[in-house]
């Protein structure tokens, strides 16, 4: 027997169904919708636009529109979160990395992937130490595989992909930290330029090499000179073969 539902009241808080009374569930719509992919959507929303201690389940909720209970039901704390969002971005990267029948181009893609992505989202780094068994062991094995394809011998495959993973977020990470730092009113040339002039402002006899790559220092690329540090692990990796 088919029954039209019945037109809740505004004032009611309650409504009939076959003559039983059940409370009007006024947040169903938001609650069927909220997700774990959808809370760590905005997480990371809220930790690229103002950092991690941002981040709060208070600044959640009112993103959401929901209650404390519903983002608990999904993530136990903060730090679960953290290690959540950090995760979803490796994720990604890996996921867009194309593999292809050059292990050496595969592990470039990987690195600027990966350069790239934490250079947008700076906090990422730093969440990968404390749980090394998630989006740390996804670069790992990513890396490593590669790594075997170059055909590395076994006992030195663990110290080739440890140095290639080191470099890409060491490198990665302080990038990201000094973009971030106000840099002559945010002039990276500014900032570049007077680095490089406070090196030259040095003794010639003390800092000769310091005179001698300043110039390099003012024009250099981030990207380009990362790349460059990569192809001379690989450089030497190749040895090992």
């Amino acid at each position: 027997m088919l029954f039209q539902a019945p037109i809740l009241e505004r004032r009611s808080s309650h409504v009939k169904l076959g003559g039983v009374t059940t409370r009007a569930r006024r947040s169903e719509r938001r609650t069927d919708a909220l997700s774990k992919e959808r809370i760590v959507e905005t997480a990371i929303e809220i930790l690229d636009a103002e950092g991690e201690n941002a981040l709060t389940f208070r600044a959640l909720t009112t993103r959401l529109a929901t209650g404390a209970g519903a983002i608990y039901w999904h993530v136990a704390n903060k730090n679960e979160l953290l290690t959540a969002a950090a995760d979803d971005v490796i994720a990604a990267v890996m996921a867009g990395v194309v593999d292809t029948s050059e292990p050496e181009e595969t592990i470039r893609a990987i690195a600027l992937g990966l350069f790239d992505a934490i250079d947008a989202h700076p906090w990422v780094g730093a969440q990968l130490a404390p749980e090394p068994w998630t989006g740390l062991l996804q670069i790992f094995e990513g890396v490593g595989v590669q790594i075997q394809a170059l055909g590395v011998p076994p006992a030195a495959q663990f110290n080739s992909a440890s140095a290639l993973v080191n470099y890409i977020l060491g490198v990665a990470g302080q990038n990201a930290a000094n973009a971030r730092v106000e840099m002559g009113g945010g002039d990276r040339t500014a900032f570049l330029a007077k680095v490089a002039d406070r090196w030259t402002e040095r003794d010639p006899v003390d800092y000769p090499f310091a005179h001698q790559v300043a110039p390099q220092l003012r024009d250099h690329d981030d990207r380009e000179q990362f790349l460059a540090g990569i192809d001379l692990i690989l450089a030497g990796i190749a040895t090992l073969r």
